[in-house]
């Protein structure tokens, strides 16, 4: 089994646990989240690879976020998160890699999520009001990003923040030659 199953596997049981946890049957998930049963049951089941937008819709509709379905359960959390051993998912549609830099399992309420979105890539994020007064900072380190949201484009350079709210409508775009680097800071204390 090669790390992509493994990843997507992982992605399901934990998809199939919050739903659990919600009460919610595939059918209820699927109503809420705008996502067709099949798709979710084909997930849960580890045989197929979602997109960031199927992920971030899901996770709205089960009330949690993309940084909280990768973390992992356990009982072996450390303060501390060793690059090697951090988390990484490719999205299979525009090959964006997220890697998850915040250590698992203590209760924060703030993740870090560091991102590298490729020349070309684009990224469609449609509004998620289950996910009202969840905030985030986007930091670019390098490189430029295209973003477009509710009030607007903008583009980013490197060195600029953003602050957003994760329920507003979003794309994410890479329309230059160069690998979009960042951050995001992501905080589920809700405002």
């Amino acid at each position: 089994m090669d790390a992509t199953t493994t990843l997507e596997r992982t992605i399901g049981k934990r998809v199939r646990e919050l739903r659990a946890a919600g009460s919610l049957t595939l059918d209820e998930l699927a109503m809420r989240s705008g996502v067709s049963r099949a798709m979710i049951s084909r997930i849960e089941r580890g045989e197929a690879s979602p997109t960031a937008q199927l992920l971030a819709k899901l996770c709205s509709a089960l009330g949690t976020t993309l940084s909280t379905l990768f973390a992992t359960a356990g009982n072996d959390a450390s303060p501390i998160a060793r690059r090697a051993e951090q988390r990484l998912w490719r999205d299979p549609e525009s090959g964006y890699l997220r890697r998850s830099v915040s250590p698992e399992g203590l209760g924060s309420p703030v993740d870090i999520v560091e991102v590298e979105f490729p020349p070309g890539a684009r990224v469609v994020f449609e509004r998620q009001p289950a996910d009202r007064g969840i905030t985030q900072h986007l930091w670019l380190f390098s490189g430029r990003l295209e973003l477009t949201m509710e009030n607007g484009p903008l583009v980013l350079e490197a060195g600029d923040c953003l602050f957003m709210g994760l329920e507003e409508a979003h794309v994410f775009h890479n329309p230059y030659d160069e690998t979009a680097h960042y951050a995001v800071i992501l905080c589920r204390t809700k405002v």
